[in-house]
């Protein structure tokens, strides 16, 4: 895939990741490896944020920290990185939670977005972006 290049996911994609509660990826199903364009070794250990594209506003990153950490659960639209330099959108939704050995962390488990849904972010994002 060259450079730039959207990745759109099938309508059957789900993918999840867990995090602890610094954002530390622990765990990436396949569909994430995939996408991303990583294998599940080069994810484990590193920040979530190794698939932060540069067009996400800081805005929707500050809502959704601010909205896990308060033990809520966010949700919104998000345009990711590839390894290989393009990207893709997901509807993603973020949870807290306790994990099996008492540590706290996060689940993010994302599906396709829509064309309209990603016109609609796109429109908000550039709005944020140029604040």
């Amino acid at each position: 895939m060259a450079a730039g290049q959207e990745t759109v996911l099938d309508d059957y994609s789900f993918l999840v990741s867990e995090t602890d509660a610094k954002g530390t990826i622990l765990f990436a199903n396949s569909d994430f490896c995939k996408i991303a364009g990583y294998t599940l070794e080069e994810l484990m250990g590193r920040p979530h944020n190794m698939v932060r594209h540069k067009d996400m506003p800081k805005k929707a990153f500050k809502s959704l920290w601010e909205t896990v950490q308060s033990g809520n659960i966010w949700t919104g639209y998000v345009k990711n990185a590839t390894k290989d330099g393009g990207f893709y959108w997901v509807f993603a939704t973020v949870y807290p939670f306790e994990s099996c050995d008492g540590g706290n962390g996060f689940l993010s488990c994302r599906r396709k977005a829509t064309p309209d849904e990603i016109a609609a972010a796109e429109k908000l994002y550039k709005q944020w972006n140029n604040e």
